[in-house]
């Protein structure tokens, strides 16, 4: 049988102390960046692991989640807090406090809260395709919980909503409907340039749902002050049959610029959402929930399971399934 590689095998590989690459793990002391990587690399190389007793002797338990979700703008924290309250309720039920850390740190905010011993372990939101936390998290001595897919998802546990399978059922529901040509009113622009995994992996599910159903896509992007007016108005004029729409972002807005334009949903237009149940049932649109806390709890589900070493074998991704919900929104 294999043995298991160590701090030492670790250090060989990466050409320092075991001493340092102690350091690197606990963030307990200054450590170059150019050393940092190479520790990081071998650890990565190796796959190595602390053991759980060596955890224990790092530190005491401190009762705490640490809940990282940088928020980058008012729109971004209100998404956020169905998770919050469904990750803090779960907390609570097991004696943990929550620590929200909400600056937008990248690496250097997870290397804080796990270097100064602020929690039992991490729940990561807000995760990139190419996200640099990634790398950080596969070296920490405790268990981290990301709600997002990167990448690459080696070494790491990924729980969240399955995106792409709710971007098939949208085009599906839309094609079902008789609809060959469908608009899809995306993300701004500047929610694209962040890089959040979510918007790749929803656009492969419309795509390919579209390429399979012989649908002619037609996309458009909300612009920066959210009026969707002139896009929407664009995308249903000349138009000889009845359009089909889909909603992906600034949902309420572009509910009041259809009313605006004459447009009654379900009746002129059929219009299909991704949104939470809340705001579907709100704005009655056909639409497929992103279930935040449907996720939230499953993650806390796993996360504790970790700590308490009741986990069973990890899952690279782990998704919660979608599912489509039909309202006025669309004739049936």
């Amino acid at each position: 049988m294999r043995k298991a590689p160590t701090s030492k095998d670790v250090a060989r590989i990466a050409g320092v102390s075991q001493s340092t690459v102690s350091y690197v793990m606990s963030g307990k002391r200054p450590i170059s960046e150019t050393t940092r990587r190479r520790v990081e690399d071998a650890i990565a190389q190796l796959t190595y692991h602390p053991h759980a007793g060596a955890r224990a002797l790092a530190g005491h338990r401190t009762d705490a989640i640490a809940v990282i979700m940088p928020f980058r703008s008012a729109s971004t924290a209100q998404r956020l807090m169905a998770f919050v309250e469904e990750i803090t309720l779960a907390a609570r039920r097991r004696d943990h406090d929550v620590l929200l850390v909400t600056a937008d740190e990248g690496p250097d905010g997870l290397r804080r809260v796990v270097g100064r011993s602020l929690c039992d372990a991490v729940v990561v939101m807000e995760v990139g395709t190419n996200d640099e936390r990634a790398r950080i998290a596969r070296t920490l001595p405790l268990p981290v919980v990301f709600i997002g897919v990167p990448e690459d998802t080696h070494g790491l546990e990924c729980l969240d909503f399955d995106f792409e399978g709710a971007g098939a059922l949208l085009v599906d529901e839309l094609a079902d409907l008789g609809h060959g040509t469908v608009d899809v009113l995306g993300w701004p622009r500047d929610v694209v340039e962040t890089n959040y995994n979510y918007v790749p992996r929803l656009t492969r599910g419309v795509e390919r749902a579209a390429a399979a159903r012989d649908v002619e896509l037609r996309w458009h992007r909300v612009p920066g002050d959210h009026d969707v007016r002139p896009v929407l108005a664009d995308a249903c004029a000349d138009r000889t049959d009845r359009p089909g729409l889909i909603l992906l972002a600034a949902i309420p807005e572009a509910v009041r610029a259809l009313s605006d334009l004459g447009l009654r949903t379900g009746t002129d237009v059929d219009v299909v959402a991704l949104s939470t149940e809340a705001e579907a049932q709100e704005q009655g649109l056909t639409a497929v929930s992103t279930q935040p806390r449907d996720v939230s709890r499953r993650v806390m589900e796993r996360l504790f399971a970790l700590l308490d070493g009741t986990a069973p074998e990890a899952r690279e991704v782990d998704l919660v399934p979608a599912t489509l919900v039909r309202r006025a929104s669309t004739r049936r």
